[in-house]
């Protein structure tokens, strides 16, 4: 089987699916690699590099008309115009991420192309696919990054330094939300001399925070069952996020950098920082709104803008996994690597339904949207006998 690397599109997008040492690994198993000239260049990798590795080189268009399965950062459900889209041909299969349950109408466009699409931000928190799952790997990059973001802007040094010309207090950095971007950031900061405090609603991860050096911050709330089985916080009530607002106050008040992660995959970000909370902070603070994309943590943070308000610079970046391409594309491509190698022992390719992976990152098969969640969505009706629960 070819498996086909073209360049990314997407604006901005320096990252690529498939590095040098993954298509070896594929060529290993049996799988003939073909990239498109160039794809790997802003990334680091060159064409040189993946020739030595055992991949074919080609034209965009050959990549996509040779390939059986595609391998790409942003999938055709992401595209906006469907110029990928409209490269492919039926029975193809994708792999990469779709944004799927924030952007339905995009699988909805590849099953009627007849793509077989695989999401991988759907990929179970399982430990089987724990070598799989670009959400964490990604979110490693962008937590790390943001942090350089921060010290770029703001404008006091993080660390305490002792000099001639008196002592320097560290800055003061508070991280909202304790996944992996969260505990990259909090690593991050105190790397660089910050004082670090941290806040999630699931009081689970408190150790977590303790034992990267930070300071855990507990508010006067009932976060019995604010995690669900998959590790992620539950979306909390109105009532619940506005006494969170209101204890959340005085801590954003006294940090210089606040950076949120808060994120609920297809739906609005939870806004955790009001307007008043940044009226509250000095002057020449930052706060890096990582939930940007899905309208922000913050109430005043516009995607990919600067906003300057009361003084404090508000950033809201959706590329900062994009703004380290080399490593971001090395984990992409280990974990996507591991997927397709698990659908294809050997060369041949088995999409097995019964298999938990399969069936929570399978969007579209056979001219249809077959994920229960991504029907319900499109307000398709289920299909019979599909897996509960994905």
């Amino acid at each position: 089987m070819i498996t086909g690397v073209p360049g990314e599109r997407k604006a901005g997008e320096r990252r690529v699916a498939l590095v040098p040492a993954s298509v070896a690994a594929l060529v290993k198993a049996g799988l003939e690699v073909v990239v498109e000239a160039g794809a790997g260049d802003a990334a680091g990798f060159t064409d040189a590099e993946y020739a030595e590795k055992g991949a074919r080189l080609a034209a965009r268009a050959e990549v996509f008309a040779s390939a059986d399965i595609l391998l790409q950062v942003n999938g055709p459900g992401l595209d906006a115009d469907a110029a990928d889209l409209a490269l492919c041909r039926s029975g193809q299969v994708v792999i990469g991420m779709q944004d799927p349950l924030g952007h339905p109408q995009g699988s909805a466009a590849m099953a009627a192309r007849g793509v077989t699409a695989f999401s991988l931000e759907l990929v179970p928190r399982i430990t089987r696919a724990q070598s799989m799952d670009v959400l964490s790997s990604m979110a490693t990059v962008a937590g790390y990054q943001a942090v350089l973001e921060a010290a770029a802007v703001l404008p006091r040094l993080f660390p305490m330094l002792m000099t001639a010309a008196g002592t320097l207090k560290p800055a003061k950095v508070f991280v909202v939300g304790v996944g992996v971007a969260g505990l990259q950031a909090i690593a991050t900061a105190k790397r660089l001399g910050a004082v670090v405090e941290a806040y999630d609603v699931r009081p689970a991860v408190k150790d977590q925070v303790l034992s990267v050096g930070a300071k855990f911050v507990e508010f006067e709330l009932e976060t019995a069952g604010a995690e669900d089985k998959g590790g992620y916080a539950k979306e909390q009530s109105a009532e619940f996020i506005r006494r969170q607002q209101e204890q959340m106050l005085a801590v954003v008040a006294r940090n210089d950098v606040v950076i949120t992660t808060a994120a609920i995959p297809g739906r609005k970000s939870p806004v955790l920082v009001t307007a008043a909370m940044v009226a509250a902070m000095a002057p020449g603070s930052v706060i890096i709104d990582l939930a940007a994309e899905r309208g922000g943590n913050c109430e005043l943070t516009r995607a990919d803008e600067t906003v300057i308000a009361h003084g404090v610079t508000i950033l809201g970046p959706t590329d900062l996994a994009s703004r380290k391409p080399y490593h971001a594309s090395q984990m992409f491509s280990r974990n996507i690597e591991t997927f397709l190698k698990s659908i294809a022992p050997k060369g041949e390719l088995k999409i097995d339904t019964a298999d938990e992976v399969v069936a929570g990152t399978l969007l579209t098969q056979g001219g249809q949207v077959v994920h229960p969640r991504l029907r319900e969505l499109l307000g398709l009706p289920n299909v019979a006998g599909a897996p509960e629960g994905v």
